[in-house]
């Protein structure tokens, strides 16, 4: 069996070339310059080093090796879409046919890019059930009841920057709105909030309403909760069975040394 792998940054397309392998697939990777771990060299079958926009390349790496499903797996700086991309043909009339470059956008025209060289795109989860989010409070900290106003605050603004796709993720402090992620990323969007918030800003990261759930769903991790504990923020809210989580044991133990609450909750609208 044979898998094509789209890599972009972060652990996620190193755990998934283990799980395909370990599964008995043979991984196909293309990977991006300056985004993607170079140690996934190790881990897959061959790998194309391309830069960002460079569609072409992929198809052909892909038939070249007779791909015909693929996975989507690690994002992309998205301020580097402004910098670091060199787009081709096929790019740049993706892009020329978009009213607005959002992130959904952009990967869905891709995605029907691929689909149409005869390329299937399957759910990056698909071999990992288990990184799915499971609904309950993880942390021996739970919400208190104005946490979960903010939770609730939080998962409606979220939803409606993500129906307009702007981002994933909103921090709420005392029924205020603090910080809605834009270009800058969850990490940033957290600093700016948490410090804001000074010690009582509550996160919330949800998929976005219309989200196509292959691609692009939400990711959170103990390097989340590291960025939660500098900027003072004291809770996480995400969406059961729709955001991805890695490193869990550590994500959970790390929140209870800093008395940090995390809460996986089902659709609240």
């Amino acid at each position: 069996m044979r898998i094509g792998l789209i890599a972009g940054n972060g652990q996620f397309p190193i755990l998934f070339s283990k799980a395909a392998k370990a599964k008995g697939y043979r991984v196909f990777a293309v990977a991006h310059k300056n985004e993607t771990d170079s140690g996934l060299n190790d881990h897959v079958d061959t790998v194309e080093w391309i830069h960002i926009g460079q569609i072409k390349r992929i198809i052909k790496f892909f038939k070249k090796n007779d791909i015909n499903q693929a996975v989507l797996v690690g994002g992309i700086t998205k301020t580097k879409m402004f910098s670091d991309v060199r787009p081709d043909t096929k790019a740049i009339s993706l892009i020329a046919g978009m009213r607005h470059t959002h992130d959904d956008g952009i990967l869905r025209g891709f995605v029907r890019v691929l689909e149409k060289e005869g390329i299937q795109i399957k759910p990056s989860t698909f071999l990992m059930p288990e990184l799915l989010a499971q609904a309950g409070c993880w942390t021996k900290r739970k919400p208190s009841r104005s946490d979960k106003n903010d939770i609730e605050l939080g998962w409606k603004l979220a939803k409606e920057i993500g129906r307009l796709d702007i981002g994933q993720c909103v921090v709420i402090g005392g029924g205020s709105v603090l910080a809605v992620e834009a270009i800058d990323g969850t990490d940033a969007t957290i600093i700016r909030g948490g410090r804001l918030g000074k010690g009582a800003a509550v996160v919330v990261k949800v998929c976005k309403p219309h989200q196509d759930t292959r691609f692009d769903i939400p990711a959170v991790g103990a390097q989340t909760i590291r960025t939660m504990a500098e900027a003072g923020a004291k809770v996480l809210g995400i969406e059961a069975g729709k955001a991805v989580v890695f490193d869990k044991k550590e994500m959970i133990d790390l929140a209870d040394e800093v008395g940090i609450t995390i809460v996986a909750l089902e659709d609240l609208n």
